[in-house]
């Protein structure tokens, strides 16, 4: 490749770990890594100041960059999936029995973009009949798109408090765990989850048997939720057409050695762990392609205009370059 390098902030992955070694290259381009310390702060550099070539972003963070007007468009290259029964926990003091009594109560998420609490969202306005615009929304971050307008029944945290505060006092009657709500302390920076909130240990899960529900859902619609997508500057698509499928085909030919190796059972490690779990719903737990993610995609999209993200429907092909494994 002529001219300077791309810079890339990615996180480190099993299945992207060869290639940030430069054991295997990019066909015609040199990569030159950045890693960012919580890597959540690269979205926020990436869609306001065009910080990289490319960037691991959230992809409803990205939708919404895109679509008001951002100079970037995806790859179909997801890093990070997870189903979303999991994860959504209630205080017993607020009777909450099932997802329709989420309904005029308040809940936390981090964000109201986070793309965690959109597909949570998604699933119980899809799944459950629940009327999402009868919930209140708290959020004790800030979005990623400065040009975003949050919907009215979305509230910010009163000052000084925090979803975590809020969780163990009433505040709220139920939130996302982990980063995308009370399981961590302020807004992301370096050390956000070094002191993890201390969390009232009756909070119980909105679906207990979550893992069901999840095979479930997955056998009726085949949406598997995405997390963590590759994102460029046009620019270089424009430039160099092909740039695109060989970025993808670098990325495949480096998850292809541990995709075997959890299907041999020889795959170690916390990130194996989670995906051979996953495993028991889908072949793939980290499929690339945009046939192969079509129907996700698609879904978050849909979730995307029904949540007022994004001001209208996308094509598939309109978010991500139309690259097939």
């Amino acid at each position: 490749m002529t001219g300077r390098p791309l810079t890339i902030a990615l996180r480190t992955y099993p299945y992207t770990s060869a290639i940030k070694s430069g054991e295997i290259k990019v066909d015609g381009a040199e990569l030159d890594f950045i890693d960012v310390n919580p890597h959540i702060g690269a979205f926020r550099r990436m869609v306001r100041d065009l910080e990289f070539d490319l960037c691991e972003l959230a992809p409803t963070t990205y939708m919404i960059a895109r679509a008001h007007g951002v100079p970037i468009i995806a790859l179909p290259i997801f890093f990070v999936r997870r189903f979303h029964h999991q994860g959504l926990v209630t205080r017993p003091e607020s009777h909450i029995g099932g997802p329709k009594d989420l309904e005029g109560k308040r809940v936390g998420v981090r964000a109201y973009s986070v793309t965690t609490g959109v597909w949570k969202r998604g699933l119980l306005q899809n799944e459950y009949g629940v009327d999402i615009d009868k919930v209140t929304w708290v959020v004790d971050d800030e979005e990623h798109v400065d040009a975003m307008t949050l919907p009215r029944n979305v509230v910010h945290v009163p000052e000084g408090q925090s979803l975590a505060s809020m969780i163990g006092d009433g505040g709220i009657d139920a939130g996302c765990t982990g980063d995308a709500g009370v399981g961590r302390a302020g807004a992301p920076g370096k050390d956000w989850n070094a002191n993890a909130p201390v969390l009232p240990d009756n909070l119980t899960e909105l679906f207990p048997d979550h893992a069901r529900l999840d095979r479930d859902v997955f056998a009726k619609n085949g949406v598997y939720p995405i997390h963590g997508c590759l994102a460029i500057k046009e620019e270089h698509i424009r430039n160099n057409p092909d740039l695109g499928q060989a970025i993808f085909d670098a990325f495949s030919a480096a998850k292809a050695p541990y995709l075997d190796a959890l299907k041999a059972g020889t795959a170690t490690g916390k990130q194996a762990q989670k995906d051979l779990k996953l495993m028991q719903i889908v072949d793939d737990p980290i499929p690339y392609g945009l046939e192969n993610n079509r129907a996700s995609i698609e879904a978050l999209i849909k979730y995307g205009c029904q949540q007022g993200l994004i001001p209208r429907s996308y094509a598939a092909e309109d978010m991500f370059l139309p690259l097939n494994a």
